[in-house]
């Protein structure tokens, strides 16, 4: 066929695998509504200051360059005020309705997935905290990684086989295992689906986390090339 052998058999191939979540991120925001800027950014920050002191009685410490992956950390990263406005029917116009709104953003991130029932807790006993999401997480090097990625290998192995056997050929060598994408396609190399749990609270607080770890599907795609044994097409 060529003068390098057989021909060149192509394929792209997946596996996938369930697993259980590394860890979970927590992101929501406290907010305070009140008559001036001060008493609102009072109230927000005594917010705070409880939240933050019970997530360290869970053994929380802050989010910085030297936490790693303790089992539990949390970030305020961010803050704004805004003066409230409301719609007046009669002038048709926005007009301000003398209330100042504080609010700070925040992401609480756990590992330790025993102390699920106790966050949620302290997240639902928190004055104004709307929690606007929590995401399940796997790392990248959780050991499943490399059993998924190997499954795709043997699955690009055994379409390559097929082709070949179609053929009439066999096959001779690997040519190129590759991330999906680095051999000319278009699709990411892998990822994680990441599962969303919320739920209303049954009572106390609105938008309470429903702290129910979510297993994760990890993919692994791969490209691949291998060369296949000489092949005689019949004559037309």
């Amino acid at each position: 066929m060529n003068g390098e052998g057989g021909p060149l058999l192509s394929v792209r191939a997946e596996a996938r695998q369930l697993v259980a979540p590394d860890y979970a991120v927590v992101d929501g925001q406290i907010e305070h509504t009140a008559r001036d800027k001060v008493e609102a950014v009072r109230s927000v920050a005594g917010s705070l200051d409880r939240l933050t002191a019970g997530l360290a009685a869970l053994g929380a410490v802050p989010f910085d360059e030297g936490a790693g992956r303790r089992p539990l950390t949390w970030s305020a990263y961010s803050s704004a005020t805004r003066e409230e406005l409301y719609h007046d029917k009669e002038t048709m116009r926005m007009e301000r309705s003398g209330l100042v709104t504080a609010t700070v953003s925040l992401r609480v991130t756990v590992r330790d997935l025993g102390t699920l029932d106790d966050l949620s807790g302290v997240l639902a006993a928190a004055p104004g905290l709307n929690v606007h999401g929590v995401t399940w997480h796997v790392d990248w090097d959780n050991p499943a990684w490399p059993r998924v990625r190997a499954a795709a290998i043997n699955a690009a192995i055994g379409k390559a086989r097929d082709y070949a056997a179609a053929l009439g050929a066999t096959l001779g060598q690997v040519e190129h295992i590759a991330d999906a994408g680095l051999l000319g396609g278009d699709a990411g190399p892998f990822h994680t689906v990441r599962g969303v749990a919320l739920r209303a609270a049954g009572g106390d607080q609105p938008g309470t986390p429903a702290l129910t770890p979510v297993p994760q599907e990890l993919i692994a795609t791969i490209e691949a090339r291998f060369r296949a044994t000489d092949v005689s097409l019949p004559s037309a």
